[in-house]
């Protein structure tokens, strides 16, 4: 589960019993009603972390989870799935505190999960957010889309929909083909709107969308031809509105161009390919504005 404060997006892991399954990163915090858990059947798990996110999901089981702290060893013996709630940078760590037995696996987290052989990874995008810590999440369910846009996927997606569902929040579960495409979808959302709020101090992501629509819109478009290209997939009609949408319903979220490496990095990446090989810039307007903001 991967982001800000409480971004918007998640870097997650699901680990399992016979794999490890890393789910991408949730940053929100939940309240949830004893009698929700209880009415839906939600799976136990392992929590790795104890912060916002951490607590969030804790409070959507039944109590019968076990929550894992920053530096202590996941345990081998549980049956369920492991949750990982900590930023990108800390998955190393967490990866290397959990046994190998256990391996199946909001950003970009697939060239991580390729690096350390988990290609096939369990993982959770989320669409949803949490202003302050102990306020209810802001579901991602906007004018375009009323029925959410939260998914997963992978073995312990059903489970982790349960959980969420248990917690007020929609989550759909889909195949890989179609969870790649609004994985890629939500990292174009967050990768462009975070630095045309850069290029603006103090605007909000819906600041972003009211008064430099056509900014961001020119951002998306490119950053999407790059990722079409490059995937080797055809996106959904539609996808400025989506995310303007998406924008609109946590408008007031702040801006901020960081944690490159899992959000912009890696569309400066296929720039840098193209380049070394001679050939033009696929994000120019990207590639112009990063370097604008001495971010390159």
């Amino acid at each position: 589960m991967a982001t800000a404060s409480v971004s918007p997006t998640i870097s997650s892991l699901f680990l399992s019993p016979s794999k490890l399954s890393l789910p991408t990163r949730f940053r929100f915090r939940f309240r949830v009603r004893a009698s929700s858990a209880m009415a839906t059947k939600v799976v136990p798990a392992v929590i790795v972390g104890g912060g916002r996110v951490g607590r969030a999901l804790q409070d959507m089981g039944c109590g019968d989870d076990l929550l894992v702290k920053r530096g202590e060893p996941v345990p081998l013996d549980f049956a369920g799935p492991i949750l990982v709630c900590t930023r990108n940078d800390d998955l190393d760590a967490v990866l290397e505190s959990t046994p190998k037995s256990r391996w199946s696996v909001n950003g970009m987290l697939e060239p991580w999960f390729q690096s350390k052989g988990l290609g096939d990874a369990d993982q959770v995008l989320a669409y949803f957010a949490v202003s302050k810590l102990g306020e209810p999440p802001i579901d991602g369910k906007t004018d375009t889309n009323p029925e959410g846009l939260t998914a997963a996927y992978g073995r312990w997606a059903s489970a982790v929909a349960a959980r969420l569902h248990a917690g007020g929040l929609s989550c759909q579960v889909l195949d890989k083909e179609s969870f790649q495409k609004q994985m890629l979808e939500k990292l174009i959302w967050i990768a462009a709107f975070m630095l045309v709020g850069a290029r603006h101090p103090g605007a909000t992501v819906g600041v972003v969308e009211k008064e430099y629509r056509s900014e961001v819109s020119s951002l998306i478009e490119e950053l999407a031809s790059a990722a079409a290209v490059e995937k080797g997939i055809v996106f959904d009609e539609g996808m400025e509105d989506r995310l303007c949408a998406y924008s609109r319903a946590v408008s007031h979220f702040p801006t901020a161009a960081k944690e490159f490496k899992w959000r912009n990095g890696w569309f400066y990446s296929l720039s840098q390919k193209a380049v070394a090989e001679g050939k033009p810039d696929p994000c120019p307007l990207h590639t112009e504005w990063l370097k604008e903001l001495k971010i390159v």
